[in-house]
């Protein structure tokens, strides 16, 4: 019997409609959410190992299948594996780039997205890497990546600050719009097994994490609460909603011998599901005004604490491009990115897609990134990234437009 029959007799919720043998199995409306990924972690032997991530992408559609089989929009699956720098096995960051695009050429073929990891070890520094990046972005579509700038064991990795922010500097003036920044990011502090991209990557055992696109649940709630019962009400909500998800995942686990590593509770905004709006919800301000703070707290404080089993991040996101109303706000310069960083101290994930100006120096890069280096540390289970967009040819308050369609028009960010 198929894995995904096995779990269905199991576990069919309520948005399944038996008729004799004929399972009729259709999008429930009363879920208001979707999962954002299904993410495979898996340890390669070396670049040439193919065979370990067709045992992942088989995997990833078997679980695709069961969970759309009972009325849940999977948006996508994917697979992170360990650091690129720990299965080069010898080879040069040169040679490793024709294995890179027969990994690129899998995950277009399954429509899977991949992500190798951190490209160099912590705190290390290669003045080649950027020139590399650049080649790995034109001969590839599907493969994030990252870099290291902080850890709780050797604190702010300053030689990786100065790589990351030539990296970024690089991406955008070889990209498109320097759309390319989309798919690097620096991460600080950031555990393995996260669902999310570009700061994934796996340690141990094959195992599978689930990251969701909930910010429309947060909305609903907030429309009929007050201050004084938000909160319960988020994680009365919040639980009813993932606990399901987790009996579901638990069940793969057991039929199929991959590790479940939990849901990272992240609200994950989407173009139709704003983080910013549900804030807004809850103030009744516009996002950045007074009682944003408090709301970004209250808000993390639920999604760290369900009923269930959290990985990643599990943190507030603000994607500024990615979702209308925090654009929007940008627009009207509502916020600012320093605030965006105070926002992050009670919450969130840290900058991510920021929108800047494109003549942005190194200097201010690195200075960007040893701040949130520094917030990841202030707290050892703060996990943050940063995520910058620098615009090629566009300054602060120019309107800029994304061939991404996952990414909505925006105006170019101040540094302060």
């Amino acid at each position: 019997m198929q894995l995904s029959k096995m779990l269905l007799s199991c576990l069919l919720p309520s948005c399944v409609v038996l008729f004799g043998c004929k399972e009729v199995i259709g999008q429930d409306p009363g879920l208001n959410f979707n999962i954002r990924t299904v993410t495979a972690g898996i340890t390669l032997s070396d670049l040439s190992d193919t065979t370990t991530i067709g045992d992942a992408v088989r995997f990833l559609k078997e679980a695709r299948n069961v969970y759309s089989n009972a009325g849940y929009t999977v948006q996508t699956i994917r697979i992170s594996t360990q650091h690129l720098h720990e299965y080069l096995d010898g080879k040069t960051y040169e040679e490793a780039i024709p294995y890179l695009k027969k990994f690129d050429q899998i995950a277009k073929r399954d429509n899977i997205m991949f992500s190798i990891g951190n490209l160099l070890p912590p705190d290390e520094y290669d003045e080649r890497i950027a020139d590399w990046v650049v080649e790995l972005i034109r001969e590839t579509d599907n493969l994030s990546f990252s870099l290291s700038i902080s850890s709780p064991e050797n604190g702010i990795h300053s030689n990786s600050i100065k790589a990351a922010a030539e990296v970024a500097l690089a991406i955008s003036k070889n990209s498109a719009g320097g759309e390319g920044n989309f798919r690097f990011t620096a991460s600080a502090n950031c555990p393995p097994g996260s669902p999310f991209f570009p700061a994934a990557f796996h340690q141990g055992p094959k195992s599978f994490a689930i990251g969701t696109e909930s910010p429309n649940i947060l909305t609903k709630v907030f429309k009929s609460s007050t201050w004084d019962d938000a909160a319960q009400n988020l994680k009365s909500e919040l639980e009813q909603k993932f606990q399901p998800l987790e009996e579901m995942a638990m069940e793969l686990a057991k039929t199929s011998g991959w590790q479940y590593d939990g849901i990272d509770t992240s609200p994950a905004p989407g173009l139709e599901a704003s983080i910013g709006g549900a804030i807004e919800e809850l103030t009744g301000q516009p996002f950045g005004g007074a009682s944003t703070l408090s709301a970004c707290s209250l808000i993390t404080e639920v999604i760290k604490n369900l009923d269930v089993k959290t990985c990643g991040y599990s943190g507030l996101m603000l994607p500024v491009i990615e979702d209308k109303v925090l654009a929007q706000r940008a627009n009207e310069n509502r916020f600012t990115i320093q605030e965006l960083l105070l926002f992050s101290s009670v919450s969130g994930t840290g900058l991510d897609v920021v929108p800047i100006p494109g003549n942005t120096s190194q200097k201010t890069l690195e200075r960007i990134y040893t701040d949130v280096a520094s917030l990841s540390l202030k707290y050892t289970d703060k996990a943050l990234s940063a995520r910058l967009f620098l615009i090629p040819g566009k300054s602060v308050g120019d309107k800029v437009e994304f061939d991404n369609p996952f990414l909505t028009a925006a105006t170019v960010m101040k540094i302060e």
